[in-house]
């Protein structure tokens, strides 16, 4: 299924025209997600290709997001960077309890850009504990343009102030 991200009403993007995300389940503990930015790609930030790993604070420049939940309130964050650095984190409720998820398995990245196009295809393996029933998903986005613009994009947007972690933005139930 493909679903497309919005732009949060308070934030301006010059540099981006679309962001559609396509979601797979390839199997009940994994997700195949592929964020596809149309736009002049030129004027977006994108980190250079770097060695696969664990970091934090990616957000802080362009990185696309899945939030996960199965049951209850505890939930998952997964960050994904242009470089193909990552960050896991579990919550066990609304930004409550978070610590990196460590039996999870790095997330394979792969990046591709063209003048108009920029494409982040990821495979996530889920936590374990989470992937045998229904997910209830929230996809984001934030985007740093090379003016140093930063904008933030999701399934949902129900907060004044942009909060991915709000239990109203995991908008999209998966089975």
């Amino acid at each position: 299924m493909r679903r497309p991200l919005k732009l949060h009403p308070q934030s301006v993007c010059a540099a981006v025209a679309g962001i559609e995300v396509e979601i797979t389940r390839p199997a009940s503990g994994s997700l195949l997600l592929s964020y596809a930015v149309t736009g002049t790609i030129s004027d977006l930030y994108l980190p250079r290709t770097a060695v696969p790993a664990r970091a934090d604070e990616l957000w802080r420049h362009t990185c696309f997001e899945a939030f996960v939940m199965e049951t209850g309130e505890a939930y998952c964050e997964f960050n994904l960077a242009p470089s193909t650095q990552w960050a896991a984190y579990r919550f066990d409720r609304y930004r409550t309890g978070m610590r990196a998820a460590t039996s999870v398995e790095p997330p394979q990245i792969v990046g591709r850009s063209a003048p108009d196009r920029y494409t982040l295809r990821a495979v996530l393996s889920l936590p374990d504990g989470q992937g045998g029933r229904s997910l209830r998903l929230g996809l984001a986005a934030v985007l740093e343009e090379t003016n140093g613009n930063i904008s933030f994009w999701a399934l949902a947007h129900p907060a004044e102030r942009p909060d991915f972690h709000h239990r109203d933005g995991f908008a999209l139930e998966i089975p």
